[in-house]
């Protein structure tokens, strides 16, 4: 349930139709924008945000998308249901270039079976949906490729037209014949050339000598100075050409009709057909405005619930955008625990601008848009939005601005419920304050009961201890800079606002004397309770500025960490791979090892006593034992072998 009826139009929601409207594709998807409306139902919302969802992913990965001939022909063929009628040649032109592109979306959306389905939303759309190639079949033997009825579209077709190029080719001599008799005598002008007036050939004469040339004048130029006769020779044969052109009419409409007959008994069908196509181009243009809003899929779950980062007022994105300016945007969290959101904060200060945005967006969402906020946000789903905002003083009800408040709260607290959504701007202002401010807080109460959520604004110092004071309710303020007298635009929750009333009086210029005055009648008690509120706000921002700056640098270390863990465990790889090489060639060098000595062994014995040869030998066997021993390497078996050596080689010496 939506309320007030003039809804969309109080949170900007009417222009998000028309710039949705102006990024269809034809009346199809207009249609189709016009009729998107409000919905509770979960599964349809889930549907339809996954719908355009993909959509983008198209917009974004794929070039090859059918965007063309999205022609309406549902009046045509609505009108075509009568026996009798037929629909026009244009009519059968968009028809087949639309039921193609038809054809080509369901096929771009199902490739084949053996390959994967991207996009599992959109392809179920169009799973029950007929091309009907049949007909584009059918169509292309009456048509060509410009949307003119073809000369074999039947054979009495081709006859009837076959004789009228005959017959204006007899025409188009005999003319000629006497054009250059006419020329010849100086009549007409040496570059005259026959020309059609009325569907009917002719030349082109000077008025003096209109007696010269034998024959019917049909018509005269603008000018007066040139009069277009059909010569006498000509007129039976161009009276033929009319015949036959009438023939030909009645040819086509012939080949129109019977083709007409053929496609009425699947007219709802077709039409089925064209609301595929019509829905389609509306997802499309939603999925680019969601582009150019920044608009996101959140996780959208069917509760009550609104979780939000970085979300901002689409239409004052784009106005600020414009202007070369950047947006402030939005974190809000509402659930159980604190379920309406009372915010305070100075005037201009961005309070408006947060309900309105809180209300669009979410109506947005279960219309089936995307919104513009952070992907990892929560959102929910309510049955009823119920908004207060603005001046709704009515001349002809006798309504004053506060009565028209008071009728508004008699409805919500009538029909609220914890289902329910409200957004109350200015809560308890528009009367005296005392009792605006007694039966806001009453009614506050009774929302509270209810367990409706809700984000209200106000300036009364009652509401703010109340929800203070209330479970379920939880106050927020608008930053101000008090320094430099100007608001932030941003949503602080947990402690309520001040209005910095005497600040900016300050700094608009009131005299001092007056501010004075004013700040003694209100009290000391009043004045020191809204600097404490100023200095919880300051100190809060300065509190919230620490917690952001110790917020990245734990992000940064948590990067630096998760870096240095990498290059750790890639060390570690590394050490592990030169580990294996070099143990690789060990294992190589002492194998060559045991080679050389074996060798060096058998070279001794065979040498025997010959001394020179066992000499040579040794020496080697030194060399390569000096290389062995100076080589890099890190294991212990090629130490063991040498010292194996060298044992050997005292044992040997001693026996000697």
């Amino acid at each position: 349930m939506i309320y007030p009826q003039n809804f969309e139009q109080k949170i900007g929601f009417d222009q998000i139709r028309s710039l949705i409207k102006e990024k269809c594709l034809s009346t199809l998807g207009i249609d189709y924008t016009d009729r998107m409306t409000f919905s509770t139902g979960y599964e349809s919302i889930r549907e339809q945000l996954n719908q355009t969802w993909e959509f983008v992913r198209i917009l974004e990965n794929a070039d090859d998308f059918p965007a063309d001939f999205f022609f309406d022909v549902r009046p045509s063929i609505k009108r075509v249901r009568i026996e009798g009628t037929f629909l026009e040649e244009a009519e059968l032109f968009d028809l087949r270039r639309s039921l193609d592109t038809i054809q080509r979306i369901i096929r771009f959306l199902y490739p084949g079976e053996e390959e994967e389905i991207k996009y599992p939303y959109l392809y179920k759309l169009s799973k029950e949906i007929s091309s009907f190639p049949d007909l584009i079949k059918r169509i292309d033997l009456i048509l060509d490729k410009f949307g003119h009825i073809k000369d074999n579209a039947s054979p009495q077709l081709a006859h009837i037209r076959s004789n009228i190029s005959a017959t204006l080719s007899g025409i188009s001599r005999s003319l000629n014949a006497i054009l250059r008799t006419a020329q010849s005598e100086g009549f007409v002008d040496k570059e005259v050339s026959p020309t059609m007036r009325d569907g009917r050939l002719v030349i082109p004469v000077a008025p003096s000598y209109k007696r010269k040339i034998r024959g019917i004048v049909h018509d005269e130029s603008a000018s007066g100075k040139t009069i277009f006769i059909e010569p006498a020779e000509v007129v039976e044969a161009n009276n033929r050409v009319r015949e036959l052109e009438n023939e030909e009419r009645r040819e086509i409409t012939r080949i129109l009709t019977s083709f007409t007959d053929e496609l009425r008994p699947a007219i709802d069908e077709i039409i089925y057909s064209y609301e595929f196509l019509a829905e389609i181009d509306f997802i499309r243009a939603k999925a680019l405005f969601a582009e150019e809003i920044g608009g996101v899929l959140p996780t959208f779950e069917n509760t009550r619930q609104i979780e939000w980062f970085h979300a901002v007022h689409p239409l004052l994105y784009l106005s600020l955008k414009r202007q070369g300016k950047t947006i402030v945007p939005l974190d809000l969290t509402l659930d159980e625990k604190n379920r309406i959101l009372l915010i305070s904060g100075p005037n201009a200060g961005g309070k408006s601008v947060c309900l309105k945005t809180v209300g669009l967006l979410q109506y947005m969402l279960q219309c089936g848009l995307l919104v513009p906020m952070h992907d990892n946000s929560r959102t929910g789903i309510f049955k009823d939005i119920f908004i207060d905002i603005g001046d709704e003083q009515s001349i002809e009800d006798d309504l004053s601005t506060y009565s028209s408040h008071l009728t508004h709260m008699k409805y919500f607290v009538r029909n609220a419920n914890e289902n329910s959504l409200l957004l109350i701007d200015e809560f308890g202002g528009g009367t005296e304050p005392q009792i605006g401010g007694a039966i806001a807080e009453a009614l506050l109460d009774r929302f509270n009961q209810k367990h409706a959520y809700g984000i209200i604004t106000t300036h009364y110092q009652n509401l703010k201890h109340f929800a203070e004071d209330s479970e379920g309710i939880i106050n927020g303020a608008m930053l101000y800079d008090r320094h430099l007298m100007q608001p932030l635009f941003k949503l602080s929750i947990g402690n309520p606002g001040s209005s910095f009333a005497i600040e900016i009086a300050r700094k608009i210029g009131l005299p001092e004397e007056v501010i004075a005055a004013a700040s003694e009648k209100v009290g000391s008690a009043y004045i020191d309770m809204d600097k404490y509120l100023q200095d919880i706000v300051r100190d809060k921002r300065y509190w919230e500025s620490k917690r952001q700056n110790i917020r990245q640098r734990e992000k940064k270390l948590e990067e630096l960490t998760a870096r240095y863990e990498a290059d750790l465990i890639a060390l570690e790889k590394q050490r592990k791979e030169l580990l294996k090489q070099a143990k690789g060639d060990a294992a190589q060098l002492l194998a060559e090892a045991n080679a050389r000595i074996e060798n060096t062994i058998r070279e001794i014995k065979e040498a025997q006593a010959e001394k020179e040869k066992t000499r040579i030998a040794r020496q080697k066997f030194e060399q390569f034992k000096t290389e062995l021993e100076e080589a890099p390497t890190v294991d212990d078996k090629i130490s063991k072998k040498l010292k194996q050596i060298n044992d050997r080689k005292k044992r040997k010496q001693q026996k000697r």
